[in-house]
């Protein structure tokens, strides 16, 4: 195994004991909390809002943040599959995963 292989390995070891060790907040609360403020500060940068205003407008720009991301990635997606041409359906039509016949 080559060395960049055995660290690979190592590290996957290291990662999945941590987290057969720790609970998830330990492990990605820090991190889910910023990302929680980013919205928040970008909702209200003058922190003026009431509490339960302020979460609830970041809730929905947090929820436009990531059906942008699923638009663009669902878009990158259909660009690398290939069209499919069945007889009588257009190729906007076909499924992503369809096959050709045989």
């Amino acid at each position: 195994m080559s060395d960049e292989r055995q660290a690979a390995a190592w590290g996957r070891i290291g990662g999945l004991t941590a987290w057969s060790r720790n609970d998830a907040e330990i492990m990605t609360g820090a991190a889910h909390r910023g990302f929680r403020a980013k919205f928040e500060r970008e909702v209200d940068p003058e922190g003026i809002l009431p509490a339960p205003e302020r979460a609830a407008r970041a809730a929905r720009a947090r929820r436009a943040y990531m059906l942008g991301l699923a638009a663009r990635s669902a878009s990158v997606r259909r660009k690398k599959t290939p069209a499919v041409e069945k007889p009588g359906v257009f190729a906007t039509e076909v499924h992503r995963h369809a096959r050709p016949s045989s």
